[in-house]
């Protein structure tokens, strides 16, 4: 008989001992086989790319390129791969916002490991799946509702990848220099994608952008710099 093959599983989180239980959860699982592990969302773009996952367990806060980046670029270059969402945040912006990117399901961490096998195996059949607390307050909510209480600043269609990518690093409090040779790029580069953020956005120094970026959820206000 036929062996049936496994849901190939890349695990995007940033703290090395939840990566840890999660690929030793899922390996132990007859039907899933963990292929890659990744601690950026940078890595997870890449390793996406490369290994070509059924499904990517994706964390929201993310270093190098948050989790809704990531997903963006993801789902635009490989669209074929399925990405679910595990994150510590139930915030309806949250959901909306890796939804609208592409995500097929949203579990938050407190979730039990039965219902993220469940949902991987359901995403890998092209369905949706959400937490039950989530699920249970997309069902109750009108779209009215919804809209007031999870808006947030969203981000113009105009900002590039590479711009997105140089925002975060702003708001993660990271100087030019830095920044260029993280991303593999000059400093003039990154100056001018910086004087590019300004014009679009009408923002015109970098606390303002650094409390844009945690407005729209590009990254978490706990890892974002003071601002003064």
């Amino acid at each position: 008989m036929k062996k049936k093959p496994r849901i190939t599983v890349l695990i995007a989180e940033d703290h090395e001992i939840v990566r840890e239980g999660l690929r030793n959860l899922l390996n132990a699982e007859t039907d899933f086989e963990v292929i890659g592990e990744a601690g950026t969302g940078r890595q997870a773009v890449e390793m996406a790319r490369k290994l070509h996952p059924d499904v990517v367990v994706m964390d929201i806060a993310m270093p190098l390129l948050n989790g809704l980046e990531a997903t963006r670029q993801i789902r635009q270059t490989v669209p074929g791969i399925k990405v679910l969402v595990l994150s510590a945040h139930s915030d309806d912006a949250y959901v909306q916002k890796v939804t609208a990117l592409g995500a097929s399901g949203y579990l938050i961490k407190q979730t039990s490991f039965r219902f993220l096998s469940e949902a991987i195996r359901a995403v890998c059949q092209g369905r949706t799946f959400f937490s039950p607390s989530i699920a249970g307050a997309m069902q109750h909510r009108s779209p009215a509702a919804a809209d007031r209480k999870g808006r947030t600043r969203s981000l113009p269609c105009s900002l590039s990848s590479r711009e997105m990518e140089v925002l975060q690093r702003i708001a993660e409090g990271g100087a030019n220099k830095q920044i260029a040779a993280e991303l593999g790029i000059s400093i003039k580069t990154v100056e001018k994608h910086r004087a590019s953020l300004m014009r679009k956005l009408d923002i015109h120094d970098t606390a303002g952008l650094t409390r844009y970026a945690i407005a729209a959820g590009i990254i978490e206000s706990r890892i974002s710099v003071i601002i003064r």
